[in-house]
């Protein structure tokens, strides 16, 4: 049966941690606040949990989750052949709404599922969300809701979607962002928005030089080709 545990102080939240934690060592599934929206999460690294994942929200392989980090540091451990400019925007948008689509390093072990090659990366501003990564390691989070539906902003939303099929809730309130994050496809020669969210075209373009979504493409490369996610875990 699923457990909810509330995570909005601190001093309270280390026991719905610590069963978050659990969870995720176990291939479970958990619900976690971020700064965006609600997401729910499995281990990035455990392809049987990230297909239950998938399957709680009723979302295809071809459609891969983003995965969530506690760090910039993380980011040469899962990423090669980083562009100078998205680590510029790394810099400026960690931790926040920000999620960056690189080359994956090809030598990981995980199978998020129809990945092209690339993994969408992001780190959350959300202190729950950030204790309970700096625990678990690289997470691959979604948003919180069967797909086709709006995603969660609360746990009682995100429970009323996905039900049993998640272990433990983390209920961290209303989500403050409520807008899921701005993806940026960095794995060819343009850098380029592939769903506006948070960080908005002209933040984006005061560091470094992205094409819009609607802009005219300088390859053949597109947004499902690198693997672009319905919507983040925020």
């Amino acid at each position: 049966m699923s457990s909810v545990h509330p995570v909005t102080d601190p001093n309270t939240w280390g026991a719905g941690i610590d069963e978050a934690v659990n969870a995720i060592s176990r291939g479970g599934l958990v619900v976690l606040p971020t700064d965006t929206v609600y997401g729910i999460g499995a281990d990035a690294f455990d392809a049987e949990a990230v297909a239950a994942l998938l399957a709680a929200k009723g979302r295809g392989r071809h459609m891969p989750p983003p995965v969530l980090v506690p760090d910039a540091r993380t980011l040469d451990g899962l990423a090669t052949d980083v562009p100078d400019a998205a680590r510029r925007l790394v810099e400026a948008f960690w931790p926040g709404g920000f999620t960056i689509i690189l080359r994956a390093q090809p030598s990981l072990a995980w199978d998020l599922g129809e990945m092209h090659g690339t993994v969408a990366l992001r780190m959350p501003d959300h202190p729950a969300a950030l204790a309970l990564l700096r625990r678990t390691g690289p997470l691959a989070v979604s948003s919180a809701n069967a797909t086709g539906r709006p995603a969660a902003l609360d746990v009682d939303d995100a429970r009323a979607q996905l039900g049993e099929a998640v272990a433990v809730y983390l209920d961290g309130g209303a989500a403050t962002g409520g807008v899921a994050s701005t993806i940026v496809d960095a794995t060819s020669d343009t850098l380029r928005v592939v769903r506006q969210g948070a960080v908005t075209l002209d933040r984006l373009r005061e560091v470094a030089d992205v094409a819009g979504p609607d802009d005219p493409p300088a390859d053949a490369q597109t947004a499902d080709d690198a693997g672009e996610p319905e919507a983040n875990g925020g």
